[in-house]
């Protein structure tokens, strides 16, 4: 990138350019658009990037990212998902404890977002939602768990996040869900997908 270049981007080996941003929701509208677009290349989101491959050489293919204007990017049917959670998390006394809220604020101030799914990564279909109430915002746990159960609905930084699988992670627990968020009998596999819309519900799973 230069003082006067739009992208900020980076060479990623032979294979295409990460772009980055200021936020998921800008990533994300940002990966629409390579994909919808004419331009023959492969966006795949990140948290705050888009990572954009492509045979191109890599001249024309910022010349042809630059060309692109998320004015004109053709409106989706936006998904949304309800998922119900039972806030029994481990942390959940913790995290009301460091922010000085109740128990029930912390669980109204999550439920009382609309979360976009920004990204999957970490392992299979997790989701990055952007969204969260900054008064939740919290570093990560100092010393990460070795299993996190399956279905957890858990917060670090200013992401929320559900565990698809039991793994480790150093995320704060809220709660949990029965939702099925990974499934390979599916297709796509993941319930979710970037771009989607969720929203959390108090009650019993």
């Amino acid at each position: 990138m230069t003082p006067t270049d739009p992208l900020r981007w980076r060479r990623f080996g032979d294979v295409g350019v990460l772009l980055e941003f200021d936020d998921g929701v800008e990533a994300n509208q940002w990966c629409r658009a390579v994909t919808t677009s004419d331009l023959d290349a492969e966006a795949r989101p990140g948290w705050r990037s888009v990572l954009v491959t492509s045979d191109l050489p890599i001249t024309q293919l910022l010349d042809s990212l630059r060309a692109l204007s998320l004015d004109h990017v053709p409106r989706t049917t936006q998904r949304h998902f309800d998922i119900l959670v039972t806030y029994d998390g481990d942390d959940l006394d913790d995290v009301a404890s460091r922010t000085g809220m109740s128990r029930e604020e912390v669980i109204a101030r999550h439920t009382g977002a609309d979360y976009i799914v920004i990204c999957l990564g970490f392992s299979r279909a997790f989701p990055y939602l952007a969204g969260l109430d900054r008064a939740l915002w919290l570093p990560r746990r100092d010393t990460p768990r070795v299993r996190v159960p399956a279905g957890s609905v858990a917060i670090a930084a200013e992401q929320t996040g559900i565990y698809p699988q039991a793994s480790p992670g150093g995320w704060h627990l809220l709660g949990h869900t029965g939702a099925v968020l990974f499934d390979e009998q599916n297709d796509p596999p993941s319930l979710v997908q970037p771009g989607d819309h969720v929203r959390f519900v108090a009650g019993r799973t």
